[in-house]
């Protein structure tokens, strides 16, 4: 991103103005509608953006108020977006499968006056919250489907909504606008709620260009960047890249017809910029496995060759060993015959920048994409902050999580980091940290003598130059010979094999070895399954079956290999159902709410560490149509051969 010559907008509807004035033409946004693309200039969302101001002005709507924003990643949430801003006030975008109680808590914590909700599923969560509530006062959806017989006074239509600009009107905008400082509050961020209450961290329009215009610099987005927005915005970091730095690039952001047809869409449009979260990642990884299981041996072969030969060739991206003559010229073919076609039907045939961020990655899964010629990039931050750390260059180590980025911008010092006697990441600087919102003692605690306490164990790697991201603070761990021990580092290189969905690593100062509740992945068990000749009726009884015990076991035992031998693991359980966040297992990102799992199926852990052979277990469910029930299983203790044996549980 070119410096500026002069001083440049100071918050996001003034770069959309900017923008609507300098390139008005040029397609800022595409959205796809019944299998077309409908396409909208800079000018097209400058009109939508003015006229939905008017309809917030027209409900009152005025500067310091909140809007909640509650749907899929579509146009008009970003517009609602901007809107809201343009007026001076402040956005929450929630997930859009959040549940009416979460709504309820960030519509009372946030003195929210409106809500954008898609559609009728999102609807019917705000009316009652509306009732509970009376200073939200007004509610707009786009989805007409099932709507046209409510009634309610504060429910209107997208249509009905938005005002017609008159040129006094259009002027007015311009002004409102123009009042805009980057001091100002432009999103509430609010945290996962893992260790309590839910806080809404204050992120102002500075914070946001910063760290935008230091993605941008850093990897060096070009003007125009095909880019998919897929990543909710209540995602700090989509605030950062689809949303602002869609606006600073700018970048062409594009929106998929269903979010199910969210890789056909980057596939069609030949994204430059993909960003998935690490669950995503894997999920592709997980695809390329499960299609190896249905193919035939000889076109497996070819495929794993190509893939080895693309893992040499490209191995100097990852830990700069020098590539061997005959694997450059064989790295033509594989790619050819191989990686190329894999690419494309993955989606990334055009993925020029691809970035995972949110949680930790296994270096397994960076070596898988670079060896099909896709380099992933681990961006690292925290939504008190914003963005610390970037792989940068040509050269990726999949053990670290990048260089720390210490560039400075037009709204934002350079960031300084340091490391404390107990390994824990401080940072100061940057956009700084603007606390959270109506809680002045919890922001207090965040801070010591100037740096933010990001709270995440982290050591340097071999180069001195980049971080290595261990855990939490809080979840680093202490087994009772005294081992210390990372139990998100066991889990997401668990995590990179097709079978297993989703685990969750056992042990405390009151056990004496390690042990983990599993979760398979029931669709490519149900193919292995299916191939091997075993037979099974629900995904309960699949979880149970020897055959996929004893496969389990095998995937622990890989990993086992690579760690010391007082954090191996020795038993294990295949839980008897998924994992669901609307049961309060995962948070709305699928991170492991670990106190509220450790109690729902403390029988099982107990029964590992007792090292019983099988166990009975009744689990509270919700099914998709709402009703609730209890699922009644007998789950059986799988052993680790490869962990501590029977005479070495004291290592």
């Amino acid at each position: 991103m070119s410096a500026h010559t002069t001083k440049p907008p100071q918050t996001l509807p003034q770069w959309l103005l900017h923008n609507a004035t300098t390139r008005s033409a040029e397609v800022a946004q595409r959205h796809k509608l019944d299998g077309v693309w409908k396409e909208f200039t800079w000018a097209d969302v400058r009109d939508e953006v003015c006229a939905l101001t008017l309809g917030l002005r027209a409900r009152g709507v005025q500067r310091g108020d909140t809007v909640v924003l509650l749907s899929e990643n579509r146009p008009q949430l970003y517009w609602a977006e901007w809107a809201a801003m343009a007026v001076g006030a402040k956005v929450v975008a929630l997930y859009p499968d959040a549940a009416e109680a979460e709504l309820d808590y960030v519509v009372a914590d946030a003195q929210a006056v409106c809500v954008f909700a898609e559609d009728q599923e999102q609807v019917d969560k705000v009316l009652p919250v509306m009732e509970r509530h009376r200073g939200l006062h007004t509610v707009v959806w786009w989805e007409p489907g099932g709507l046209w017989s409510y009634e309610n006074e504060g429910l209107l239509g997208w249509e009905a909504f938005r005002g017609t600009a008159t040129p006094a009107d259009r002027t007015w905008f311009e002004e409102a606008v123009a009042k805009g400082q980057s001091g100002d509050i432009a999103v509430l961020s609010y945290t996962s709620g893992t260790t309590g209450a839910p806080k809404g961290v204050i992120t102002t329009h500075a914070s946001l260009l910063h760290n935008a215009d230091l993605i941008g610099r850093t990897v060096q987005v070009p003007a125009g960047c095909e880019y998919l927005s897929y990543i909710p915005l209540s995602w700090a970091t989509e605030q950062w890249v689809g949303v602002t730095l869609g606006l600073m690039a700018p970048m062409r952001v594009s929106f998929a017809e269903r979010p199910d047809q969210i890789q056909e869409a980057i596939r069609e449009l030949a994204c430059e910029m993909v960003f998935f979260g690490p669950r995503q990642w894997e999920s592709l990884a997980a695809r390329v496995h499960a299609r190896m299981l249905d193919a035939a041996p000889w076109r497996q072969k070819v495929v794993d060759w190509g893939i080895r030969i693309g893992r040499l060739a490209r191995a100097d991206q990852l830990d700069m060993r020098t590539r061997a003559w005959w694997v450059r010229a064989l790295l033509p073919l594989a790619d050819l015959l191989v990686l190329k076609p894999l690419r494309d039907q993955l989606g990334l045939k055009g993925a020029r920048i691809a970035f995972t961020g949110g949680a930790a990655v296994a270096p397994d899964i960076f070596r898988l994409f670079a060896s099909m010629g896709v380099m992933l990039r681990n961006v690292y931050g925290c939504s008190e902050f914003g963005l610390i750390t970037v792989h940068q260059g040509e050269r990726v180590n999949a053990e670290t999580i990048g260089e720390p980025v210490t560039l400075h911008s037009a709204w934002g010092e350079p960031m300084e980091w340091r490391l404390s006697e107990g390994g824990g990441l401080e940072v100061r600087g940057g956009a700084g940290f603007a606390g959270y919102w109506g809680k002045p003692e919890k922001s207090a605690e965040k801070m010591s003598e100037g740096w933010l306490l990001t709270g995440d164990a982290v050591g340097q790697g071999p180069s001195k130059t980049e971080l290595i991201y261990y855990d939490r603070l809080e979840h680093m761990t202490r087994l009772q010979s005294g081992h210390l021990f990372s139990k998100q580092f066991i889990e997401v290189r668990l995590r990179f094999s097709p079978y297993i969905r989703e685990v969750m690593v056992v042990g405390d100062p009151t056990r004496e070895r390690v042990t983990a509740l599993v979760n398979i992945d029931g669709d490519v068990f149900g193919r292995w399954a299916e191939r091997n000749g075993v037979s099974y009726t629900t995904f309960t009884d699949l979880s149970q079956r020897p055959e996929v015990l004893a496969q389990v076991a095998k995937e622990i035992e890989r990993v086992n290999q690579v760690l010391p031998q007082p954090a191996r693991l020795s038993h294990f359980v295949n839980l008897p159902k998924e994992l669901d966040a609307d049961e309060g297992e995962l948070t709305r990102t699928r991170k492991l709410k670990r106190d509220f799992i450790e109690q729902r199926y403390g029988v099982l852990i107990e029964a590992m560490y007792a090292d019983q052979p099988s166990t009975s277990i009744e689990i509270p469910v919700r099914y998709q149509d709402g009703r609730s029930g209890v699922l009644r299983a007998d789950v059986t203790t799988g052993h680790v051969s490869s962990g501590m044996s029977n005479g070495d549980k004291n290592p």
